[in-house]
């Protein structure tokens, strides 16, 4: 999703209208609304201090707004090639299926691997009932803030439970 789509997205979620979020930003008179709708089209790009505001509004990463174009099939499959350039992601056959894969021999140091397995853990919360669709796409809209907050509050129980193991 472009940006455009990803702007329309996060104010459709928070139920905002176009005039309300561009008088937010600051933008005055009749260009509020046209001045959104722009964006939203994707006539006009953000600057990078008016996304961090957006943001702000929305209640997300910035770069939840600002992920690459992925709209075509020609932006994804650069998408990927670019990923198999910088991470080592790479496209096997596994029982007949395509599957892609991270290939740790090109980088073994690398915590993408760790990343992907919150992913992973935050999607199984999902699918077993554990959370709601809308936790599971603040944690998503919200990363990597949001995976420091769950740990700081894994940490604060881990700390009440010992505790209160010691008061006994």
């Amino acid at each position: 999703m472009a940006f455009g789509k990803r702007i329309k997205l996060f104010r459709t979620l928070r139920g905002m209208k176009q005039r309300q979020v561009g008088e937010i930003l600051g933008f005055n008179g009749a260009a509020t609304e046209v001045r959104m709708a722009q964006y939203e089209a994707e006539a006009r790009e953000p600057k990078a201090a008016l996304v961090e505001q957006m943001a702000q509004i929305f209640k997300v990463n910035p770069k939840a707004i600002t992920v690459p174009e992925i709209d075509t099939y020609d932006g994804l499959m650069h998408t990927f090639f670019a990923l198999e350039d910088m991470y080592g992601l790479k496209i096997a056959e596994i029982d007949g299926e395509l599957c892609l894969h991270l290939d740790r021999t090109l980088n073994p140091d690398m915590n993408l691997l760790d990343l992907l397995e919150l992913w992973h853990k935050q999607s199984m919360r999902l699918a077993n009932g554990m959370i709601t669709r809308q936790d599971y796409d603040e944690w998503r809209y919200n990363y990597p803030a949001s995976q420091a907050a769950l740990e700081q509050a894994a940490r604060d129980k881990r700390r009440k439970n010992k505790s209160s193991n010691s008061d006994e």
